[in-house]
């Protein structure tokens, strides 16, 4: 055998295996390959839109716990705006009923003070009468002493 001829032997059975390996075997090695890659690059666009994801859900919690602060906030200080009312209102009713209670005792002071007056009126007459008869030696009618004390208490 001839070294040459065995040489174009081999070139022509390693073009076949060429041909052949890139007819039947290349195309699911590539296929495989790109099939592996657009998985890795599926995996790093998810990886992406997750941390996108993941940076808007703290922005929106952050924003949504801001909010429920402020809300909170709002919501202790109108309570507190309403303790206040409460509070004046409940002082404006004491003093209400305190004024009330002084003009109560005051009516009732004052009609103590007339009861006492007529009380007195009526003894001082009494008196007066009891004197005049003591001094006339005779007996005055009360009616008639009564008019009388009327008519000057009148005048007066």
């Amino acid at each position: 055998m001839n070294i040459n001829l065995t040489m174009i032997g081999q070139a022509i059975a390693f073009f076949i295996f060429v041909v052949f390996c890139m007819k039947y075997v290349w195309p699911p090695i590539m296929a495989a390959l790109q099939e592996r890659q657009k998985k890795i690059a599926d995996g790093l666009a998810a990886s992406d839109r997750a941390s996108r994801d993941l940076e808007l859900a703290q922005e929106k919690s952050a924003q949504e716990l801001r909010e429920a602060k402020q809300q909170a906030a709002g919501l202790i200080e109108q309570a507190n705006k309403r303790a206040a009312q409460i509070v004046e209102a409940s002082k404006d009713d004491a003093r209400k009923e305190g004024e009330k209670l002084i003009e109560q005792a005051k009516a009732e002071i004052e009609q103590e003070r007339n009861q006492a007056r007529d009380a007195l009126r009526a003894e001082v007459a009494a008196i007066a009468v009891a004197g005049a008869e003591k001094i006339l030696e005779t007996s005055v009618d009360a009616s008639k002493h009564n008019e009388m004390l009327e008519k000057l208490a009148a005048e007066l």
